[in-house]
């Protein structure tokens, strides 16, 4: 018996009459929430560099992904061997140049050969970009995948312009007072702001996340020193605040 055997039968143990209630309970929809947070947990130890907890970590996201397919074998859909074999065809389906006969020159064509075998497959080319992901992450996937099969820009300069053209779409939408546009065009800029990213090689959720970080160490910053003057945050001045923020970035 394997360790996927193993594991799925302790699951089944759980679900059992004799098992826990609150296992028993679970739907994949409980479970698809648990199995996101569980994937950041799995991205928090590796950034962190603790090798205990990355593997900890990678422990409870297997769990989640037996799980599901536990509920799934309940339901008569598939069993987990079935997704062990099925993935298993795809990825040496998928990469010829190691178990066939076709050859690659790069990374680049790799990846370029993964979306038209996929498109191949009968799959569209953003297929895989699941609404779920953050929206950040979402829309550089999506922008990236299109860049591949040539839907880009030649030059950074078309970039610069479409940021201006977005900009200066968003302030009428504003003048116009119009609150649907006005959501609209933010969505478009914040897009184009994606492009420029995914085109400057810098992954735009993390460059954001990065950002809200020093923004919180900063802003942490001002309330501990008004704190230390004995004043609550609402008490202080913008002003006051601006100039704490200013020294935060000094330090």
């Amino acid at each position: 018996m394997n360790d996927f055997s193993v594991l799925s039968n302790l699951i089944k143990t759980l679900r059992s009459p004799e098992g826990c209630p609150w296992d028993r309970t679970q739907k994949k929809a409980d479970l698809g929430k648990y199995l996101i947070n569980e994937a950041y947990e799995v991205l928090d130890a590796i950034e962190s560099g603790d090798k205990i907890a990355f593997r900890e970590e990678l422990g409870d996201l297997l769990f989640q992904i037996v799980f599901l397919a536990v509920l799934a074998e309940e339901e008569g859909e598939f069993t987990l061997e079935e997704v062990v074999s099925h993935v298993k065809e795809k990825m040496v389906r998928r990469h010829p140049h190691v178990f066939g006969e076709r050859a690659v020159d790069g990374v680049e064509e790799v990846k370029k050969n993964w979306e038209l075998m996929k498109m191949e497959e009968g799959k569209s080319l953003l297929n895989g970009t699941p609404r779920s992901l953050p929206a950040l992450r979402r829309a550089q996937e999506i922008t990236k995948r299109a860049a591949r099969v040539g839907f880009d820009w030649p030059q950074i300069e078309g970039l610069w312009k479409k940021m201006d053209e977005e900009l200066d779409e968003l302030k009428q939408a504003l003048a116009a007072q119009d609150k649907d546009k006005v959501e609209l065009e933010v969505g478009d800029l914040l897009f184009t702001c994606v492009n420029l990213a995914r085109f400057l090689q810098v992954e735009a959720e993390e460059a954001l996340r990065n950002t809200t970080d020093r923004f919180v160490e900063r802003f942490s910053y001002i309330e501990d020193r008004l704190k230390a003057k004995g004043k609550k945050l609402e008490e202080a001045t913008l002003e006051e605040m601006d100039a704490l923020w200013e020294e935060a970035k000094g330090k």
